[in-house]
């Protein structure tokens, strides 16, 4: 079942309380192709080839002009507190929104200003200019009062679909690791 606006917005108060460093890793997704997500208990990842096997490399949804991935899309981490009212993980229509990894953490811009270094395992990400503003896909899984709260101006730095990370060392992320600010 969808969440409705009114069930979304009186969650918020219950995410920005998430803790602001330190959480556990969880749900590690790889992306191989459109559509396709495959859960593991590690990612490699790499500044040059972004997490290993996933589309990014091939097919990104954001390029450089040279045509090659953003590297400010290469991670995504979605708060374990939205996934949890959007997604049913019984629910074979609305599959995982594939982010890379689940946390819950304060995402916020308040709590992780743009150039903000995590400690992902032993890899280090880095906080991007870029906002994950949800797509047409998000719109179709979890309904249009999800994506409209997602855009609300007043949420856009809450960063309730997600904050978006480029890697700047190489390194392996493991389930059960800590997310910290460097």
């Amino acid at each position: 079942m969808k969440p409705d606006r009114q069930t979304l917005d009186t969650e918020v108060e219950n995410i920005m309380s998430a803790p602001k460093d330190g959480a556990a890793i969880e749900m590690l997704c790889n992306r191989p192709d459109f559509g396709v997500r495959n859960f593991t208990d590690r990612l490699n990842v790499t500044a040059a080839g972004g997490v290993e096997n996933c589309r990014w490399s091939k097919e990104p949804w954001l390029k450089l002009e040279d045509g090659s991935g953003d590297p400010r899309i290469q991670v995504s981490i979605l708060q374990r507190r939205i996934l949890n009212m959007v997604w049913n993980e019984d629910e074979t229509e609305a599959p995982h929104p594939g982010d890379t990894f689940i946390v819950d953490m304060d995402l916020s811009e308040e709590n992780l200003p743009v150039g903000t270094q995590l400690q992902a395992g032993t890899a280090v990400l880095e906080v991007t200019d870029k906002w994950n503003d949800a797509c047409v896909k998000w719109k179709v899984r979890y309904g249009e009062d999800a994506l409209d709260w997602v855009r609300e101006p007043n949420h856009v730095p809450l960063r309730l679909r997600g904050v978006l990370c480029k890697i700047v060392q190489d390194g392996v992320i493991e389930n059960g690791a800590k997310l910290t600010k460097l």
